[in-house]
């Protein structure tokens, strides 16, 4: 009996070790995404989660056209006196400010590529290339300043190449001639700025451009700001004759992250007012 005993528990015992085993080995082979976890004896249901209660909202895999209106910012996010207006598309073909048409201002040959992409995509919608998603636009104006913001959806590895061209800029940009157009010369200036610890990646630029229009001096001030959350990102072109207003470009870079954040965390910002010019 003590024989028979000890090999039904040597059975026994075998039989447990190759079902772990087997369950281990499954278990290895299957997507990490794929596999269960058990909470811990004790734990909430929303332990680690941030929310307070229910299961917290998955982020969106895509940025969605929806997603991407959604995450813009209004007038009421950058506060003064801006103004929402229809057709920031056009800006880059027509853009009056004051007397002084900026579009023609912008328009003009530099002799470095790096130098050339910067000028082409001032008040365009591909600073950053062409989009590979969702992209979405908005346009405000202020006296003589004018401010587009755009989120987009973009490819990794493009877009990681893209923020890797405007860091250098300040070093390959620094000064240049834009030449060409009904301008004349214009002297570029690049600077680099700092903007709010925001998203995961960011770059900040401060462009000036000097020349004449209709046989009088101008200069054109721009702030420039990327910042990247994920493969998404938001651009920002702020400014104008009158220079351009840091606390301006800081308040869209820290509201328009936020509402970003949201719209990739599966959530709707809250709505803010805007006026349409």
């Amino acid at each position: 009996m003590a024989t028979g005993t000890l090999l039904a528990t040597a059975a026994c015992s075998s039989g447990d070790d190759g079902a772990a085993a087997g369950s281990e080995t499954a278990a290895a082979e299957r997507p990490l995404a794929a596999r269960a976890t058990t909470p811990s004896v004790g734990a909430s249901p929303s332990a680690g989660t941030g929310e307070s209660s229910g299961a917290a909202p998955s982020p969106a895999a895509t940025l969605s056209a929806t997603g991407a209106r959604n995450a813009l910012i209004t007038a009421a996010d950058i506060e003064d006196d801006w103004v929402q207006v229809k057709d920031p598309q056009t800006w880059r073909d027509k853009l009056l400010i004051g007397q002084v048409d900026t579009a023609q201002f912008l328009t003009g040959k530099a002799e470095a590529a790096d130098c050339q992409r910067l000028i082409d995509a001032l008040y365009d919608e591909t600073l950053l290339g062409t989009p590979s998603g969702a992209s979405a636009l908005n346009g405000f104006q202020e006296g003589d300043s004018r401010l587009l913001y755009q989120v987009a959806a973009y490819q990794k590895a493009p877009l990681d190449k893209a923020m890797d061209w405007l860091k250098k800029l300040p070093d390959t940009c620094d000064q240049f001639t834009l030449t060409g157009g009904d301008s004349g010369d214009r002297t570029v200036q690049v600077v680099e700025t700092s903007l709010p610890d925001e998203g995961d990646a960011r770059q900040g630029l401060t462009v000036t451009v000097k020349g004449t229009s209709n046989g009088d001096p101008v200069t054109l001030t721009l702030d420039v700001a990327v910042v990247r959350v994920g493969d998404d990102a938001i651009t920002i072109t702020n400014g104008g004759l009158d220079g351009a207003d840091e606390d301006t470009t800081e308040s869209a870079v820290e509201q328009g992250t936020e509402r970003l954040k949201e719209v990739r965390a599966g959530r709707t910002p809250t709505p803010t007012p805007s006026d349409l010019d």
